[in-house]
């Protein structure tokens, strides 16, 4: 009982991560995107 208690909590935590790395690159390329924009509005305006 307790070994797969332990196993799920670490597949749970797997999950977490890679969920929160792939929504840290989202809001990275998010910011990326927009400071490029703004530059390029800034330069053509």
């Amino acid at each position: 009982m307790k070994k797969e208690k332990t196993e799920k909590k670490h597949k749970n935590t797997d999950k977490g991560q890679v969920f929160v790395k792939v929504v840290a690159g989202i809001l990275a390329m998010l910011m990326i995107l927009t400071t490029a924009a703004t530059l390029i509005f800034t330069l053509i305006g």
